[in-house]
């Protein structure tokens, strides 16, 4: 089969790979449909994540149909056209048990690696380096889903592939991230990083009651679009302090929840991100934390500051005396996916938010490399790349 496969920083290739086989009683084997290029992918692109090896193939946002089950896999049938959750998870252990299904004691075969970084593990991800299981991805023709009886989840025929695809990641984290900042009628929530996750989380924010969104970015595209489809008011971190601008905005107190959409790899103006570019090249810091001290600065006494954006380890700088002194309430982590499959669902199904307007790229599985270029060089407008296998090369939209 065809798959999209790391050979290293700034090198993704389409080769050819052997087909994914049943290996557990509870696999399955899913053609796959549809992927897409997720935000949290360019990590690895651009050798942030550690533990990446040549030959890893890509993806963690995929969904498909049915081709293969395992003799343990009874609740689903072949041909069942399904979304499959980022986090690979067992459904048997505490973890899953509590509904915090990223955080899976059982699906990570390669635990020990994050107890040694973190002190704990998390549950196996598809496609995301070896740290989280080295399983492999679904920026290919076929995939293999472990734990299918619980990682599967069915779609209705009546709705399109392109209408469900993000219930695999993006809409459950924007929702997630929204939902972690307690909203109450009236409140205002600011969202750095307008793209897919960010304004996923804006359309949920007002979902959740928020009566003001403002989205924070650099790109006019992105800043657009955050004003046409989430009537979010903006500002340009290049053009305007944004904690003045939004204490501005609200009264003076500041936002009541604010949202890093960014993570890992901010980016930002003057010596505050020259320090952090030298310090993560040169591996003395693994994370640019720049987006996460300006909303830790501008949120209200007593607001929440929630944390959707991927970080991989340690940060410098933080200024840890504005959490306590403000009394900030810090929220974070991987999402808990298969929580959220049927509200959200439902409400793709009702018609009240539709994702699918993210969309700016429809490509074929060979055009993967240039996909990832386009979208890590943010370049013709790229907010969010759907990889077709099905697709002609040169097809694309």
């Amino acid at each position: 089969m065809k798959a999209v496969v790391w050979h290293g920083k700034h090198n993704v290739q389409v080769d050819r790979v052997p087909d994914p086989q049943i290996l557990n009683p509870r696999d399955a084997i899913i053609r796959v449909t549809l992927s897409g290029i997720c935000g949290s992918d360019l990590h690895l692109y651009n050798g942030i994540v550690p533990t990446m090896k040549e030959g890893d193939i890509l993806g963690h946002e995929f969904m498909g149909v049915v081709v293969e089950l395992g003799s343990g896999v009874t609740n689903f049938s072949k041909g069942d056209r399904v979304v499959v959750p980022f986090p690979i998870s067992c459904g048997d252990c505490w973890y899953c048990k509590q509904g915090l299904w990223s955080l899976c004691d059982n699906s990570n075969p390669n635990s020990f690696m994050l107890e040694k970084l973190y002190g704990d593990t998390g549950a196996g991800i598809f496609g995301y380096s070896h740290l989280y299981g080295g399983y492999a991805g679904g920026q290919a023709e076929y995939v293999r889903v472990p734990y299918a009886d619980v990682g599967l989840h069915k779609v209705p025929e009546e709705l399109s592939d392109e209408q469900v695809l993000f219930l695999t990641d993006i809409f459950p984290t924007g929702y997630q991230a929204a939902e972690n900042c307690s909203i109450r009628d009236g409140d205002t929530v600011a969202v750095w990083g307008c793209g897919p996750v960010g304004l996923l989380a804006m359309k949920s924010a007002q979902h959740l009651g928020a009566t003001n969104v403002i989205g924070i970015d650099r790109f006019p595209e992105r800043l657009e679009m955050a004003k046409r489809h989430c009537d979010a008011e903006v500002i340009n971190y290049e053009e305007q302090d944004v904690a003045e601008v939004l204490h501005h905005m609200t009264g003076g107190r500041g936002p009541d929840a604010c949202i890093d959409a960014v993570g890992t790899e901010a980016h930002g103006s003057g010596m505050e991100a020259a320090y952090d570019m030298v310090k993560q090249t040169l591996r003395l810091e693994s994370d640019r934390p720049i987006a996460l001290r300006q909303l830790i600065r501008a949120c209200r006494k007593g607001g929440t500051v929630s944390i959707p954006g991927v970080y991989s380890g340690f940060v410098d700088k933080m200024p840890m005396g504005a959490v306590f002194a403000k009394g900030l309430t810090l929220r974070a982590g991987q999402t808990h996916v298969h929580r959220y499959l049927d509200p959200l669902l439902k409400l793709i199904a009702q018609g009240a938010i539709d994702t699918s307007f993210i969309i700016t790229h429809r490509m074929a599985l060979e055009e993967a490399p240039a996909g990832y270029r386009l979208f890590n060089e943010k370049k013709d407008g790229c907010i969010k790349i759907v990889l077709n296998p099905r697709l002609a090369s040169g097809a694309s939209a």
